[in-house]
């Protein structure tokens, strides 16, 4: 359940790279998505009868990128379909096809979880080694991708970066879901990317900590042992009420919805929330660390 998972380049490597994402094989939805706006491209190039060379320096991209969308290998960005539009003559066609295509450029796992959280009406969230996705500032997740190995292509970065940052549209949602978060004191301390990256983390975690629908606790390094050790637990609560967690250490670190095991998820998270420092006193803990950054 729980992919974390981009951040934008310059605009000037826009047009020195190929815009766009590649198409993952395994998503079928997504293929047929992008295959069919790739044979819409098609058609309507060769119905004003232009070639793809003429296209693609109207459009002001390379010729293989204008190949590969037009084969559905390639997943336009909004500029690409909007410049399309443009040189096309379409009327706005080309440019709307951006409404079926946004909801298929990320990967589909974290489409799935998105779908999630935007349903959840309570999301329950210990981390036991780092800072949620839904917390973390595009700075700091763009230092973590930066580091992870085998290396992410620009691209690819670019993709799973933008997926998480969308992800944190549930604080915009009304109404509000109530949503809670154990963080571990060492997540705080350790250094990812730069001091100002890491002060201006800091800073979002007292932001959205002092949000009337969010309860931030810091479980300190003092406490020893909790139930959380093993890994991260994930608690979804919806409307109907059904639910949804997972857990890195147990149930082989799969989502489940059987009651029972979510029951026991639940008694974790809550001795885990029991355990830690009270709200107040964690967004003051949090302050204190900024305060030695």
């Amino acid at each position: 359940m729980s992919v974390d998972g981009e951040a934008v380049r310059l605009a000037d490597e826009v047009q020195a790279d190929e815009p766009g994402w590649e198409v993952d094989p395994d998503d079928e939805w997504g293929v047929a998505v992008i295959t069919t706006v790739g044979r819409q491209l098609r058609l309507r190039r060769e119905a004003v009868e232009m070639r793809v060379c003429d296209f693609a320096r109207a459009v002001g991209y390379g010729e293989d990128l204008v190949y590969k969308v037009e084969a559905g290998k390639r997943i336009p960005r909004r500029e690409y379909l909007e410049r399309a539009d443009e040189v096309l003559r379409a009327g706005g066609l080309l440019a709307a096809a951006w409404e079926d295509v946004k909801r298929v450029r990320y990967p589909r796992r974290v489409r799935e979880l998105a779908k999630l959280e935007a349903q959840a009406v309570e999301i329950g969230v210990y981390e036991s080694v780092s800072i949620n996705g839904l917390l973390q500032t595009p700075e700091h997740a763009r230092a973590l991708f930066e580091a992870w190995q085998p290396a992410y292509s620009e691209e690819d970065l670019e993709r799973v970066l933008a997926a998480r940052m969308a992800r944190q549209s549930v604080f915009d949602r009304s109404p509000a879901p109530a949503l809670s978060f154990v963080l571990e004191e060492a997540a705080l301390r350790r250094r990812v990317g730069s001091t100002m990256v890491c002060r201006r983390q800091l800073e979002r975690l007292l932001e959205v900590g002092r949000l009337r629908n969010v309860t931030l606790q810091v479980m300190p390094t003092s406490s020893g042992a909790h139930p959380g050790l093993s890994g991260r637990i994930e608690i979804l609560k919806f409307a109907d009420g059904t639910a949804m967690g997972r857990s890195d250490g147990a149930y082989n670190g799969r989502p489940t919805s059987d009651p029972k095991q979510l029951r026991i998820l639940e008694l974790r998270y809550g001795t885990i929330r029991a355990q830690a420092l009270p709200p107040a006193e964690s967004l003051a803990f949090i302050e204190h660390v900024l305060g030695e950054t």
